[in-house]
C-alpha cells in the first residue's frame, strides 16, 4: 500500500459553494456542529439497516455512538462514529463532490417498504461542508464496515484536497477540525454541550464527550477524567401513545413553553403517506405573555429529531400563535432557512395538519359536558384566546367553517339558572330559532351594558327574537367575513331595514303614519341635513325615541369610529335617523311649530342617538346647551 497523497481538484467551485453554506444556507456558525452529528447519525443508521441482513457486519462493536473529543493543545475538535464508514472512492465521491450525498444515494436505492426502517437525516450533502464555518482544514479519516482498508481525507477549501492510506483499528469515521483562532470556545464543555443541547438533544444515537471534573481542596485536591452523554437520545413525540402517560406529557410541556401551569390538553399524532410528520401539540391554560407578538409561534420545527427554529411561524397561522408543541419532518432539509418554508410544497402540508389537528382538538373541548355548575375546558381556553379564533375566522378562508362553530358571544337568551356571563354558539342559536325567523342577529357595542341596552333591538326582543350581544373590536370584521351560518344570513340589528314580520293591519297602519308623519320627517331632514342622509320612520324601536342605522352592508359607526382611532383618514358618512312613530317626543314634533326650537329637538334627537349607540356629539357643548334650555322651559 502506497503511503503517498494523492491530490485531487474539487469538483464543484468551492469557493463560491462555501461562500454560499457560510452566507445562505446557515445563520449561526454553531450549527456545524448540528450538522456533522446528523452526518455522524447517518452512518449509525446505515450500519444499523444493512446489520438487519449483515449479521455480522456490527462485529464485536455492538453499541452504536457518536463521540465528541476535544483537543485544546492541537486545537481541534473530532467529532467520531463507529457507524457504516467510507471506503476511498467514496471520500472522493463524496466529500470531492459538493452537494452528493451518500444517504441520500441510500435512499434513492430503497424500495417504499425498506425507507420506512430507515431514517436518515443529511440527505442533501452540503451539511459536511459548515465544518469550515469554524475550521480552516479539516481532517476525515474513515474506515468501511467490513474492510481492512482506511484512508484519510484532507482539505483547507482551497480548491482541492488530498487523500492517502492511513490507519484505524475499528469501522467508522473521525471528522477532525482544525479550529479557527476565533472558534476556540469549541474546545470547552459547556459551548458543545450548549449547542448538542440545543440541536440534537432527541438524535437517537448517545452522543457522548470526556469531562474533567476537580474533587477536593488543598492536598486531596484530584482532577478525574469521566464520559458523560450529552443527549436525552429519545424523542417523547416518537414514542407510542400507548408508552406516554399523562405525567409525562405535561412534564415536556413544561419544558418546553417554560409555563408553571399544566396545559389545558394536547394532541400526539403522526402522518404517514406522501409526507410523514409526526407532532405534538399543546393548548395553554392562560395566554402566554408573549400572544400579542404576531411574529411568534409557540411550535418547534425538527427534522428527524434535529431541532431547525423556535418560532416556525411559516408551519403555524397567525391566528394560532397560542398553540405550543414540537412538529417533526421526515421530507424537509436540514439546512431549510425561512425563506425556503415559505415556498416548499412540504412545509403547506405541514401547516395544513397543524390547523386541522388544532381545529379538532378544540372541537373535542367544545363537545364536552362541563361538570354541573362548572365551567368546561373550552369555556377556560375560549375565555383566553377567543380573539385568536376570530382572527382565523377572518384571515383564514379554508378553515373558516370551523372555526365559526367554535365562536361563542353574549346573548338576549338567558336560560333559566345562567347568568350574564354565559356564552352561545352559532349552532345552539340556529337551534333556538323560531320557525318564522329568517336571520341570526347581532348587535355590537363596546361593553356587554351598551349592547343589552341598545335602542336597536327593541323590537326584535318583542318579537322573541335572540339577538347576540357582540362586544369586541374584531366582532364585526368576523361577521363581514362570515356572512351567514348554516344557510342563516347575519344580519346586524343596526344596518338596513329589519325583515320583521308584520300582519296587513300592521302594514296599513305603518303606512297611514307614515303619511301623517311625512311633514315632520322632512322638516327633521332639513334640520339636520348636514349630519343625515335621510329620516324615516323605524319598525326596529319599541320604546326610544329615534336610532342611527348604517345602510345595508356600509360600515357601521363603530367601525369607522374604530379605524379613525388606528389613524385612518376616513371620508365623513352619513347615516339614516328612524324615529318612533309611537314615541310621546316624535308625536310632540308634530306641534311644534317653532322652527328654532324644532330644530333644537330634532338636534337632541340626533345627539341622543349618537350616545345611546354609544359615540359622542360632534359639539357636546351646543347638545349640553339645548338640554339645559329643554329642562328650564319644561
Amino acid at each position: 500500500m502506497s503511503s503517498t497523497a494523492e491530490k485531487h481538484t474539487f469538483q464543484a467551485e468551492v469557493n463560491e459553494v462555501l461562500s454560499l453554506v457560510v452566507n445562505s444556507l446557515y445563520s449561526h456558525r454553531e450549527v456545524f456542529l448540528r450538522e456533522l452529528i446528523s452526518n455522524a447519525a447517518d452512518a449509525l443508521d446505515q450500519l444499523n439497516f444493512r446489520a438487519l441482513t449483515e449479521h455480522d457486519l456490527l462485529g464485536d462493536d455492538k453499541e452504536l455512538r457518536i463521540e465528541l473529543v476535544r483537543d485544546e493543545a492541537a486545537g481541534t475538535l473530532t467529532i467520531r462514529d463507529n457507524g457504516i464508514g467510507m471506503t476511498r472512492d467514496e471520500l472522493i465521491g463524496n466529500l470531492g463532490t459538493i452537494a452528493r450525498s451518500g444517504s441520500k444515494k441510500l435512499m434513492q436505492s430503497l424500495s417504499a417498504e425498506q425507507k420506512k426502517d430507515v431514517s436518515l437525516i443529511g440527505q442533501f450533502g452540503v451539511g459536511f461542508y459548515s465544518a469550515f464555518l469554524v475550521a480552516d482544514a479539516v481532517t476525515v479519516t474513515s474506515r468501511k464496515a467490513g474492510s481492512d482498508e482506511a484512508w484519510t481525507w484532507r482539505s483547507e477549501a482551497k480548491g482541492d484536497f488530498e487523500i492517502q492510506p492511513a490507519e484505524r483499528n475499528e469501522r467508522g469515521t473521525d471528522i477532525t477540525l482544525h479550529l479557527k483562532d476565533d472558534c476556540k470556545e469549541y474546545l470547552q464543555e459547556w459551548p458543545v454541550r450548549d449547542v448538542v443541547r440545543k440541536y440534537s438533544d432527541y438524535v437517537r444515537w448517545p452522543i457522548r464527550m470526556q469531562v474533567e471534573r476537580t474533587t477536593g481542596e488543598g492536598d486531596d485536591k484530584k482532577t478525574e477524567t469521566e464520559t458523560v452523554t450529552l443527549n436525552q437520545a429519545r424523542a417523547l413525540w416518537t414514542r407510542p401513545k400507548s408508552e406516554i402517560d399523562d405525567d409525562a406529557y405535561k412534564e415536556f410541556y413544561k419544558s418546553l413553553s417554560h409555563d408553571w401551569n399544566d396545559p389545558l390538553a394536547w394532541t400526539h399524532f403522526k402522518v404517514e403517506g406522501t409526507h410523514e410528520l409526526t407532532g405534538l401539540l399543546y393548548l395553554p391554560q392562560k395566554a402566554p405573555f408573549d400572544l400579542v407578538d404576531r411574529s411568534k409561534s409557540g411550535v418547534k420545527l425538527f427534522v428527524k429529531r434535529v431541532f431547525i427554529m423556535d418560532d416556525a411561524q411559516e408551519i403555524v397561522p397567525e391566528w394560532a400563535r397560542f398553540v405550543r408543541g414540537v412538529v417533526d419532518s421526515e421530507d424537509l432539509p436540514l439546512n431549510v432557512s425561512r425563506e425556503i418554508l415559505q415556498k416548499d410544497a412540504t412545509t403547506r402540508f405541514i401547516k395544513k395538519q397543524v390547523v386541522n389537528k388544532t381545529l379538532s382538538l378544540l372541537e373535542e373541548l367544545a363537545a364536552e359536558d362541563a361538570p354541573e355548575g362548572e365551567s368546561g375546558r373550552y369555556d377556560t381556553f375560549y375565555r383566553e384566546f377567543s380573539r385568536n379564533l376570530k382572527e382565523g375566522v377572518y384571515h383564514q378562508h379554508d378553515a373558516r367553517e370551523r372555526l365559526a362553530k367554535l365562536l361563542r358571544f353574549h346573548t338576549t337568551h338567558r336560560p333559566e339558572g345562567s347568568d350574564d356571563d354565559t356564552l352561545t354558539g352559532f349552532a345552539d342559536y340556529v337551534a333556538r330559532m323560531p320557525a318564522e325567523q329568517k336571520s341570526i342577529y347581532y348587535v355590537a357595542a363596546d361593553s356587554l351594558a351598551a349592547a343589552k341596552a341598545s335602542p336597536h333591538i327593541e323590537a326584535l326582543q318583542k318579537h322573541g327574537f335572540e339577538v347576540l350581544l357582540m362586544t369586541e373590536t374584531i366582532d364585526e370584521w368576523v361577521v363581514d367575513a362570515l356572512r351567514e351560518f348554516d344557510g342563516k344570513p347575519l344580519v346586524s340589528a343596526a344596518k338596513g331595514a329589519l325583515d320583521l314580520p308584520e300582519s296587513e293591519e300592521d302594514k296599513e297602519k305603518k303606512e297611514a303614519r307614515e303619511k301623517e308623519l311625512r311633514p315632520v320627517l322632512e322638516r327633521v331632514q332639513k334640520a339636520l341635513d348636514e349630519h343625515v342622509k335621510t329620516v324615516r320612520l323605524t319598525d326596529r324601536l319599541t320604546d326610544s325615541p329615534a336610532c342611527l342605522v348604517s345602510e345595508e352592508g356600509a360600515m357601521s359607526a363603530r367601525q369607522e369610529r374604530v379605524l379613525r382611532e388606528a389613524g385612518h383618514d376616513l371620508p365623513e358618512q352619513k347615516r339614516i335617523l328612524e324615529l318612533n312613530p309611537e314615541h310621546t317626543v316624535v308625536q310632540k314634533l308634530q306641534n311644534l311649530a317653532d322652527d328654532s326650537r324644532f330644530t333644537d329637538w330634532a338636534a337632541l334627537l340626533y345627539d341622543q342617538a349618537l350616545l345611546a349607540e354609544g359615540s359622542l356629539p360632534s359639539d357636546p357643548a351646543a347638545f349640553s346647551r339645548r338640554l339645559t334650555d329643554l329642562m328650564a322651559n319644561g
